[in-house]
This record gives structure tokens, sequence and C-alpha cells, in this order.
């Protein structure tokens, strides 16, 4: 599929993609957040396997370009399962596309490592429920491998 701009969201996930994880709180009350907003899709709730997507819209895309930071993310819509592998021993957890978000421009170049295994550029949002699946809450962000359930 022929794209008219540099700037079109990019259509189709080649592969898998390598980025950093961080969680966000949505929803009701759950461990360490307090009540919040549903997030994008209108379903975010903390306790779930959910995440925020930075190319869930037009709308969401225009406001968290992973392309600025050089990174291609095909457009998935609420409810879209990805799996998230972390490279950190390998757990991972399979959730569903509950928000927009990471504003990942804001986080071009940054870095999370354990030992020597590192992945750059914030890609993906989890809730606290999906987050402690493949990692502790305190470790706030880890490299992960992010394909298609």
């Amino acid at each position: 599929m022929a794209r008219s701009k540099a700037t079109d969201p990019p259509a189709d996930l080649l592969g898998p993609v390598q980025g950093e994880v961080s969680w966000f709180c949505c929803g009701t009350a759950w461990g360490p957040c307090s009540s919040t907003g549903k997030g994008a899709c209108g379903t975010c709730n903390s306790g779930n396997l959910q995440h925020a997507w930075p190319n869930a819209s037009d709308a969401c895309w225009s406001i968290t370009r992973p392309d600025r930071c050089g990174v291609s993310l095909s457009r998935r819509t609420c409810g879209f399962r990805h799996r998230i592998t972390s490279l950190c021993g390998g757990g991972s957890v399979v959730t569903a596309i509950a928000d927009c978000g990471p504003q990942t421009d804001l986080f071009c170049g940054e870095r999370s490592c354990c030992g020597s295994t590192c992945a750059s550029n914030r890609l993906i949002d989890l809730t606290p429920a999906a987050y402690s699946q493949i990692a502790s809450l305190s470790s706030g962000l880890r490299p992960v491998e992010i394909s298609t359930a």
C-alpha cells in the first residue's frame, strides 16, 4: 500500500517491533491506582489486561507521532490484541487496546535496559495488571518486543 506523504500513519505492522513499555492508570481503582477516566476507547480499567497504543486513530497519531522517533507502527483500533514480551526474562502478556498513548515523540531516544539488553523509544503503555505480568511495577520502564497476538 503506497503512502501519499511521509507523515501518513503506516498501514501494516510488518513484524515484531522492540521498544520500551511503561504503565498507566485508567478506570476504576486498582493496586496503586485511584479511579480515573476510561481512556479513548471507553473501556480501560487498571485491573484489566489492556494497553494504550500510539496509532489507534488519526487523532491519536497526531498526538503521539512515533514516526518522529523513526518508528513505524501499524494502525490498530480499540480491542486489537498485541503480545508484549519482556526482553528481561521472556515473560509475555496479551493485552487489548483500550486507550491512546504514550506520546512517543516526547521520549525519542529514551532507553531502558536490564543488564546489556536494551530498547529505545516508549511505544506502549500497559495497565498495572498487564505490566505486573511481565515486570514489577516499581521498575517503571522495561524493554519489550511487541507483536500481534
